[in-house]
């Protein structure tokens, strides 16, 4: 996957999250309509609440994830808030360490690699991303952690073969990287995995 093909990737990712957050957030300011205007709270309301907020949630995750990177300063709060809302209620916790802004596109491969640790993760722990001297390291912590060899040798620039959808930010995260000038390590290890770029 060349550079030009990496940009539209991101682009196309790009152009979904920004169309899909508007109807998404429409559809969550009509629930509140409809829970001041008809005093509604029960469990159908609830539900879809829950699930607009999971929904947007997401798609504020994949919009930094695939969508187009750039040198443009992402600070610790927003970074944070994106994480611990695609995160509640799920059996993963994400620690986001550094504390000073950091470039969008680094954001952006920390979370791809977020993203492998979570596939490899199916029974929850915790994942804890570190910055030092512009060094990333993504750390998952997991007593039942299931890494799929395969996938984890595309990190080391394996060409992909027969990729599930569900996995895809296993080719992308090298891509993205060598766009940056960076090499990414996939470290397995017995309850622990690490991804440094």
């Amino acid at each position: 996957m060349g550079q030009t093909n990496v940009n539209l990737a991101a682009l196309i990712g790009s152009r979904i999250c920004h169309d899909l957050i508007s109807p998404i957030g429409a559809i969550n300011n009509g629930l509140e309509l409809l829970g001041m205007s008809d005093d509604r709270d029960g469990p159908e309301i609830d539900l879809i609440s829950e699930s607009v907020g999971n929904a947007s949630a997401r798609i504020r995750f994949f919009r930094i994830a695939y969508g187009a990177a750039s040198d443009q300063a992402m600070g610790r709060a927003e970074v944070v808030s994106i994480l611990n809302d695609t995160m509640k209620g799920g059996r993963l916790t994400v620690a986001y360490g550094p504390l000073d802004e950091k470039p969008r596109w680094a954001v952006r491969m920390a979370f791809l690699a977020i993203q492998c640790l979570e596939t490899s993760m199916p029974y929850g722990g915790r994942i804890e991303v570190n910055c030092d001297n512009g060094a990333w390291t993504i750390t998952g912590y997991s007593q039942k952690s299931n890494p799929d060899d395969t996938l984890w040798s595309l990190l080391d620039g394996t060409e992909p073969e027969d990729l599930a959808p569900a996995h895809v930010q296993f080719a992308l995260l090298p891509a993205v990287a060598n766009d940056a000038e960076r090499t990414v390590t996939g470290e397995i290890e017995a309850e622990r995995m690490r991804i440094l770029f």
